[in-house]
């Protein structure tokens, strides 16, 4: 199944059938008790130049479905092919070398920065990691990634502390544009952020990606967030997909109980006008023990009964509109 659009454009990354259990020990031997089915069966594509939003309530496997593509942590099952090579077969050396072309914006910037480092050192610790140019090459090049975010040359010699959680998140953008990847996988980079400072990353991304044909993978559970950046977005429940189309036609006519609700949740600037807000009921099940047939018919409006006894595949409704429900018109 290839969920590509038909424009003709080239699949940088396809995801086949990812799988990512977690097991759970127990007792003195810690043996195998569960498995915490963080992500099973996620399949889409991503293009050269696009961004695919990947949206979800917190805890339905959105950061392992990234962290897991790109062998930040290992996969129990599936396949992930980055320009045709598969990720998941990689050795040590072939498996460094991507990693200059794969790169990663983490949620929490402060965190991901070394607090006794210099932000010029950590911006430019790929590039000496991958010996590229000689060490007065690589300071250039840390400083033109440092312009490109809005910060200026002085800034090189501040520590993380010294710096706004928005100047922060502009370092970690730079970080990962140093080795010149042709992905970068955005893990929630605004979530942490004010509404004000949010607009002016998000215009950050975007004016990059036109510059240097970078591709995106953009995670979050902001709606109107992935709205403004992405070109086609994937809802995720419970460690599965169970929608994924354009934007626009997403957003217009979302097929997926789930989605529905999702965007009933929109704010809408006008007051005058009024969305009915369609509440979902119960809480969101165990990843432990996620219930049979599809996950989502225990908080589903419109269940019947084949929705709790047989799981519903993902296929494509019209065309680039991909959705697993028995019940989608």
């Amino acid at each position: 199944m290839s969920n590509g659009t038909s424009d003709g454009k080239k699949n940088l990354i396809e995801v086949k059938n990812l799988v990512k259990y977690f097991p759970v020990r127990a007792g003195l031997l810690q043996r195998v008790v569960a498995q915490v089915q963080a992500v099973d069966g996620v399949t889409f594509s991503i293009q050269e130049g696009e961004t695919v939003g990947l949206v979800g309530e917190s805890g339905c496997g959105k950061t392992t479905v990234g962290r897991t593509m790109l062998r930040l942590i290992e996969p129990t099952a599936g396949e992930v092919f980055f320009e045709g090579r598969n990720v998941f077969t990689m050795n040590g050396r072939e498996l460094k070398e991507l990693r200059r072309h794969m790169q990663i914006i983490f949620q929490d910037p402060y965190a991901s920065l070394d607090p006794r480092m210099p932000i010029g050192e950590s911006v430019m610790q790929g590039l000496d990691i991958h010996k590229i140019g000689t060490r007065k090459e690589r300071f250039e090049i840390m400083l033109d990634n440092l312009k490109k975010v809005g910060l200026e040359d002085y800034h090189s010699r501040r520590y993380p502390h010294e710096f706004s959680g928005g100047q922060r998140q502009r370092i970690g953008i730079a970080r990962a544009l140093a080795l010149q990847p042709k992905f970068i996988l955005c893990d929630e980079p605004v979530s942490a952020l004010d509404v004000s400072i949010q607009s002016q990353v998000l215009n950050i991304l975007k004016d990059l990606q036109q510059e240097l044909g970078l591709t995106y993978l953009f995670i979050a559970h902001n709606l109107s967030v992935v709205e403004h950046i992405s070109d086609r977005v994937a809802v995720m429940y419970l460690g599965k997909v169970v929608e994924l189309a354009d934007r626009d036609e997403l957003y217009r006519n979302p097929l997926h109980p789930y989605t529905k609700a999702l965007m009933s949740a929109i704010p809408i600037p006008d007051p005058t006008l009024k969305r009915e807000r369609i509440i979902l009921k119960g809480d969101v099940p165990s990843p432990l023990n996620p219930p049979k047939g599809c996950r989502f018919h225990p908080r589903c409006p419109i269940a019947v009964d084949i929705c709790s006894q047989q799981e519903p595949e993902f296929k494509e409704k019209s065309p680039g509109h991909w959705v697993a429900c028995w019940k989608a018109e």
